[in-house]
């Protein structure tokens, strides 16, 4: 899979095995997209990033990439982890992944409802 921001500055290329394909609904996420975040992951070793990167360290945890240019927020990185989740909506073409859950719905703002019966995560 090939991916790259709204101005085409930082592009990635990530295994077409990609796992944990998810909607974020976390206030952090609502706010850096304006409104989800659908994202999946992959090792870290194997999410080939090419152009500047500024990470924001999001929490003493993680941490959260975006193209310094245009601001698409590409990526998210968990510091004790070895693996990076990256924008599905910044994949150029079919991703041939399958939505598997939404988390942190309990933070999902109220002006709209999560009906596609996927499994959901408080």
């Amino acid at each position: 899979m090939r991916g790259s921001c709204l101005c085409g500055a930082v592009t990635f290329e990530a295994p077409d095995d990609a796992k944990g394909a998810s909607v974020c609904h976390c206030g952090q996420c609502r706010k850096q997209s304006g409104h989800v975040w659908s994202s999946a992951f992959a090792p870290e070793t194997e999410v080939r990033i090419s152009g500047e990167v500024r990470w924001y360290a999001s929490s003493p945890e993680a941490r959260r990439g975006f193209c310094p240019v245009c601001g698409s927020f590409l990526f998210w990185k968990r510091d004790d982890e070895d693996t990076m989740s990256f924008a599905l909506g910044a994949i150029d073409g079919p991703t041939e992944l399958t939505l598997e859950k939404h988390i942190f719905t309990r933070s999902k703002g109220d002006y709209y409802e999560i009906a596609d019966g996927v499994p959901q995560k408080p």
